[in-house]
């Protein structure tokens, strides 16, 4: 059982209590910022700078640590901003809500229970429900269940009331918050990336939406033993709650993975892209939210002849049209052939790299080139760092540092002002693969991606 200071009495769901909330938080954070600058007017540049960061720092965690006790939107607001919000945010700003993916606080069993019997009715009398919550998130918060009839192991994905009707006035708590405290960029890229995390939030809070792509993707990989994709329990699933299979498993970055064999954290790996590539390529519909959270490692047992990957949460899943699938698929191809040309062509056609300068795209693609460098080999890529990639072509995640090499590429690059808000598209897409790679990197995986691409 969580301890008594880590479990959330009340859900504040009404709008009047959250923009309360919201409002004493942004006046104190306001009044703090006001206070600071005042107090270093005739401070030294340097000195002002140096407290200019202590206050937005301070600022940004005290609002933070108001806002993960609202639950709800906004939290997954704020979260998304974590992961986004480099392209418009200050970085004393995405850490303090990079905390947020940490709040674990759950709400009250009596909290719940009423909830929880309000959606099943008479059907709840057929489960036996543990109290005591085995995850907790922003929307939602999941308990273990048991059928009675049969003993079968499920878990209940309890959504929390009132989420999904505050989702509209949490957006617009959020942005009134960043600009009262003077924190919201006023730019038409951030308005647009803000009116896709409202989409966003709607389909996530749809769990009929949820439960049916939960179903598709079981169905496309019924034949890859290697992943596994829990079961849709519709007899108790509702628009607000879902059910679905217990599925076992340990957590990606725990001490139990960097204990395997290389051979099998190899394995583990390349399964981890492999989908990745088959979610943009071949299925056209991404998983988004690279959070380690969403996903176990089952590993291999007496029974069992090879390590799997359990996915848990299919609740942000976004489509791409079919030009972007294109266009990523040739910039991806031009990466495995390590062909600068090819690269730079790839880039025709759409409207963000069409009105970026020719003389730039060049510069631009050796970026891409960088950052398409698992998937060259020795034979095409003289470029490739010492040891970075074996002989049979194995490319060694943890040695590469390929994330920090990619970002002082970038900053350093001619185009880097156009790489400064790119499309919310390409916002999705690369975080994909940065979670992948980061997956790669911590279980300190050597992997032969070739194959998987092609």
């Amino acid at each position: 059982m969580p301890d008594e200071k880590d479990i959330l009495k009340n859900l504040k769901t009404s709008s009047l209590d959250r923009r309360i909330s919201i409002a004493k938080a942004s006046f104190v954070a306001g009044t703090r910022w006001a206070t600071s600058n005042a107090t270093s007017f005739f401070a030294s540049d340097e000195e002002k700078e140096k407290r200019r960061k202590k206050a937005l720092t301070e600022q940004a965690n005290y609002l933070v640590s108001e806002i993960g006790k609202l639950k709800g939107s906004i939290v997954k607001i704020g979260q998304m901003m974590a992961l986004y919000g480099e392209h418009f945010l200050p970085r004393e700003v995405t850490d303090a809500l990079n905390t947020l993916n940490n709040q674990t606080v759950a709400v009250d069993w009596q909290s719940i229970y009423p909830h929880l019997q309000n959606e099943l009715g008479a059907k709840l009398g057929e489960l036996e429900v543990d109290p005591s919550p085995i995850g907790t998130a922003s929307l939602a918060q999941v308990h273990r269940a048991t059928r009675k009839s049969d003993g079968l192991q499920m878990v209940l994905k309890i959504q929390y009331p009132g989420v999904a009707n505050a989702i509209d006035s949490d957006m617009n708590l959020f942005k009134q918050m960043l600009k009262i405290t003077n924190l919201l960029p006023q730019t038409r890229e951030f308005d647009q990336w803000f009116d896709e995390v409202r989409e966003m939030m709607h389909r996530e809070v749809d769990y009929n939406i949820e439960a049916a792509t939960t179903k598709r993707f079981a169905d496309y990989l019924k034949n890859d033993s290697r992943y596994i994709v829990p079961t849709i329990i519709d007899e108790f699933s509702t628009p607000l709650i879902l059910c679905m299979t217990y599925e076992e498993g340990i957590p990606v970055n725990s001490k139990e993975m960097l204990v395997l064999s290389q051979e099998r954290r190899n394995l583990i790996g390349e399964a981890s892209l492999d989908i990745a590539i088959k979610e943009l390529f071949v299925w056209g519909e991404m998983q988004t939210d690279p959070n380690f959270g969403n996903y176990l490692v089952r590993l291999a047992n007496n029974d069992q002849t090879q390590d799997q990957i359990v996915l848990l949460d299919f609740g942000a899943i976004r489509q791409f049209d079919q030009t972007l699938l294109d266009m990523s698929h040739a910039l991806l191809l031009a990466g495995y052939n390590h062909d600068l040309e090819a690269m730079t062509n790839a880039m025709h056609g759409y409207p963000f790299f069409d009105q970026i300068p020719s003389s730039v795209k060049p510069d631009m693609a050796r970026v891409f080139l960088l950052a398409t460098e698992p998937f060259s080999s020795h034979q095409n890529n003289p470029e490739l760092p010492e040891g970075v990639m074996g002989e049979d072509n194995r490319y060694d995640w943890k040695r590469s540092q390929l994330h920090q090499r990619v970002m002082q590429r970038a900053s350093k690059s001619m185009a880097s002002r156009y790489f400064s808000i790119p499309p919310k598209e390409f916002m999705f897409i690369s975080r994909k693969f940065i979670g992948a790679y980061t997956f790669m990197t911590v279980i300190e995986a050597k992997t032969n991606i070739r194959e998987a691409f092609v």
